[in-house]
């Protein structure tokens, strides 16, 4: 209980976890841990990894992980924490954004000790009569007490009555599989208890609901979001991993070191103490975590070399030696600068560039880049530099 109760938000209810796990260790029989995968965005950062490491606690513990990735539910949108409706996923669409969530997944979890499955197995098998007599478990009256809901309710906000369908097919999952105990985000607790009440009416034994806090972002204030660009991606290469870390504000350092990291629990005794020590600069405690997420997704060695590219990018101001190269007859006539950003993909589109520049964000061998029509410089190679990491060579 020591191990799992680390950074968890709520368990509902605790004594009934305790005795599920004491019946386990007395029959021999590990838990079924469910953990429900949203397909609608593959890339997975910090945010998600912590639900992740506790899912991976509950392996080492000798329990099995089971992934359900929610093609079906994909399709319905899960409007969870939203104040307006998601749009939908076809079932296509679902499966391609899925392939490499197990992949990336099992970068913290133990994949021997993991089973993925996909929702659609057993929701797309229900007929229309079955439907409704899952929708016949549950009162409008209940559903309406979610937060979410009831803000877009008094505000006179459209509410789909697919949308109620939602926290029901998530449920069925639970039922599915016969899940003992279900993590998730503190904005899925709803959910959650959903999936304990539609078990109990199928004569299940009702899953424990585990919720883990939500990871803000980079930018301290809002949650981890690759849409919002306040995430650190655990696909990441080393250096942007470190260089990212490194922009946290110091106030979140004692919760990414408790949700986003295995340090064990004396260590994280010894971090507070430093961060409460007024003669400890902030910096060197940034540092250590920076290279702590480093070593998890790579190496000692990956950690070590990130650090040494950063101060000599950052401190001795040099540029990296590894960059990339590209030909610029490959982009066929390439009319500005601004054009040429975009083809090479150092940012996701046109309006981005225009911002980068407008913040004086790009540079071509270190002269700052003002005009994004400004055209592309006559020589045989140069150097672009977009915001703090990002470097190309371009050559002719």
């Amino acid at each position: 209980m020591d191990s799992i109760k680390r950074g968890v938000a709520e368990i509902i209810p605790e004594d009934d976890l305790v005795r599920k796990l004491e019946r386990s260790i007395r029959l021999n029989k590990p838990l079924k841990i469910k953990l429900g995968c949203d397909p609608s965005r593959p890339d997975l950062h910090l945010g998600h990894s912590v639900v992740l490491r506790k899912l991976r606690q509950f392996q080492d513990l000798g329990h099995q992980a089971i992934l359900i990735i929610g093609d079906f539910t994909g399709m319905i949108g899960d409007p969870s924490g939203k104040s307006k409706t998601r749009p939908s996923l076809t079932l296509e669409e679902t499966h391609k954004n899925g392939e490499s969530y197990f992949d990336q997944a099992t970068k913290i979890l133990d994949p021997k000790k993991a089973r993925m499955v996909y929702n659609s197995e057993w929701l797309n098998k229900m007929n229309f009569a079955e439907v409704i007599r899952l929708a016949s478990k549950y009162t409008v009256a209940r559903m309406l007490e979610r937060d979410d809901f009831t803000l877009r309710y008094k505000a006179g906000e459209p509410i789909s009555v697919h949308e109620f369908l939602y926290p029901l097919a998530q449920a069925m999952d639970s039922v599915s599989i016969e899940a003992d105990v279900e993590l998730g985000g503190t904005d899925q607790k709803f959910n959650l208890l959903v999936g304990r009440d539609i078990q109990r009416e199928f004569g299940l034994e009702p899953q424990i609901t585990l919720t883990m806090p939500i990871l803000i972002g980079t930018d301290g204030t809002e949650k981890m979001s690759k849409s919002l660009g306040n995430y650190i991606g655990i696909s990441d290469s080393p250096k942007e991993i470190f260089g990212k870390t490194l922009s946290i504000p110091d106030a979140l350092l004692y919760t990414y070191f408790e949700l986003a990291t295995d340090v064990p629990k004396e260590k994280l005794a010894s971090i507070k103490k430093s961060l409460d020590d007024l003669s400890v600069n902030p910096r060197d405690v940034k540092r250590e975590l920076a290279r702590t997420i480093v070593r998890m997704y790579y190496s000692h060695e990956a950690a070590m070399q990130a650090e040494e590219e950063f101060d000599n990018i950052f401190i001795s101001k040099s540029i990296p030696n590894d960059i990339e190269t590209m030909k610029l007859s490959a982009f066929g006539t390439v009319l500005n600068i601004g054009t040429l950003i975009t083809e090479v993909r150092l940012a996701a589109s046109k309006s981005e560039v225009r911002r980068l520049i407008e913040q004086g964000g790009i540079s071509i061998d270190g002269e700052r880049v003002t005009d994004f029509n400004a055209a592309v410089p006559l020589k045989d190679e140069f150097i672009i530099k977009v915001g703090k990491r990002k470097f190309l060579k371009i050559q002719k």
